[in-house]
């Protein structure tokens, strides 16, 4: 899925616009027992209740693809699959009006909430667990021609893409407080309210591809970044989860600092993050451009590129087959975080603009190595303008 195509979608979740037909709602306690469910057209909503449900699903399509948007495929037919495919399409086809699929669709998301939450069943204080809103949006947009300059042909369109979306957000207990009440003109207790946070999970069924529907595939919306989330993937879907973008992340670094070794340093990080920094931006530029992805061996050129030894390379690559798997492809952004350059001491943490990163090098000087930044413009300590030592002038200068 690209960025053109994320984009397109959440353009359609524009409240102005009210482009989707119908929104369904599934309301459960801590238990995840039913409390109710609802059916609204989206054309009769109030603007600020259409305004906050929007705000909602436009949150379960945010964060980058291949960190907190994972497309993830049935890997296998299973009947069990099959029946849960069949309720998707149903679900989706009818526009949300097959009652049957929608049920099982809230059905099966409460028990990936119970299976991921198990101690949900023991919570005996239910002023301090949390209530569940399932909401499920239908839409269908127009899939616009594009001519052989890449423009869109604004008029026309050759396809419709349909598709479901879902938000699944935990409703939280307001805290006590005073309330003004303008009749009175005083302050009185406010009645304990229940109120939906921003959605921890969601999906997008089917997968847009390339202005098409990948039906068997789904994206995979999930808050936490460092959370698989495959107890909940499994009840729900049957799917196995893929690794999460921070354990991707974590994993590639041990396998590069174990293969690596001494050859593992500040200069090799520096050449590393340009090289993908620079593959990463020109990708972008084509906002229909899948996200960058890389295998083992492209690392491994980018490693032979820096100046790693041979053989420290050919230890990366049988390392990187090994961990992750051969052939197996890594969003680029979480091999390489394009946006920063930090670099960790014991007691000190360097940020650097990652444009400037290549003004940090390391040095031994008298026998013990340093890590050494020069001085270019102003410093400030804590927002306080501090004086540097001047560099003494040589007689005749």
């Amino acid at each position: 899925m690209n960025l053109r195509d994320l984009a397109e979608i959440k353009r359609r979740l524009n409240p102005d616009k009210r482009n989707p037909s119908v929104i369904c709602g599934y309301y459960a306690d801590y238990l995840g027992n039913p409390i109710t469910s609802f059916r609204l057209a989206v054309g009769m909503l109030a603007e600020q209740e259409n305004e906050k449900y929007m705000a909602l699903f436009k949150k379960a399509l945010s964060g980058q693809i291949g960190q907190s948007l994972m497309p993830i495929g049935f890997p296998e037919e299973t009947p069990e699959q099959m029946e849960i495919l069949e309720k998707l399409m149903a679900a989706r086809d009818s526009g949300l009006q097959d009652e049957d699929a929608v049920c099982f669709l809230f059905e099966h998301v409460i028990a990936g909430l119970r299976a991921e939450h198990p101690d949900m069943q023991s919570v005996q204080d239910a002023q301090a667990a949390n209530n569940w809103l399932i909401l499920l949006l239908h839409d269908t947009l127009d899939v616009r021609r594009r001519g052989a300059d890449g423009e869109i042909d604004a008029e026309n369109s050759d396809r419709s893409f349909s598709y479901v979306l879902c938000a699944i957000c935990p409703v939280k207990q307001a805290k006590p407080a005073l309330r003004y009440d303008p009749e009175d003109s005083i302050f009185h207790d406010r009645t304990l309210e229940w109120l939906a946070s921003a959605p921890t999970l969601g999906f997008l069924f089917p997968l847009f591809e390339d202005g098409a529907a990948d039906v068997h595939s789904l994206l995979f919306f999930s808050k936490d970044r460092n959370e698989a989330h495959r107890e909940f993937l499994q009840a729900s879907f049957r799917m196995e989860a893929v690794m999460p973008a921070a354990e991707q992340t974590e994993t590639f670094q041990s396998v590069l600092s174990q293969s690596l070794g001494t050859d593992c340093s500040l200069e090799v990080m520096q050449e590393m993050q340009e090289t993908v920094s620079a593959m990463m931006e020109e990708r972008q530029k084509d906002r229909e451009a899948e996200p960058l992805m890389l295998t083992g061996q492209d690392v491994a050129q980018v490693l032979t590129e820096s100046g790693v030894p041979e053989e420290r390379v050919e230890a990366f690559q049988e390392g990187f087959d090994q961990v992750f798997g051969a052939g197996t492809v890594l969003p680029a952004v979480n091999i390489v975080p394009s946006k920063q350059f930090r670099v960790e001491l014991p007691g000190v943490s360097i940020k650097a603009d990652p444009d400037h990163r290549d003004l940090l090098e390391t040095r031994v000087i008298d026998g013990r190595s340093y890590l050494l930044i020069p001085i270019e413009g102003e410093i400030e300590v804590n927002g306080q303008p501090v004086f540097a030592p001047k560099v003494a002038k040589a007689d005749g200068q």
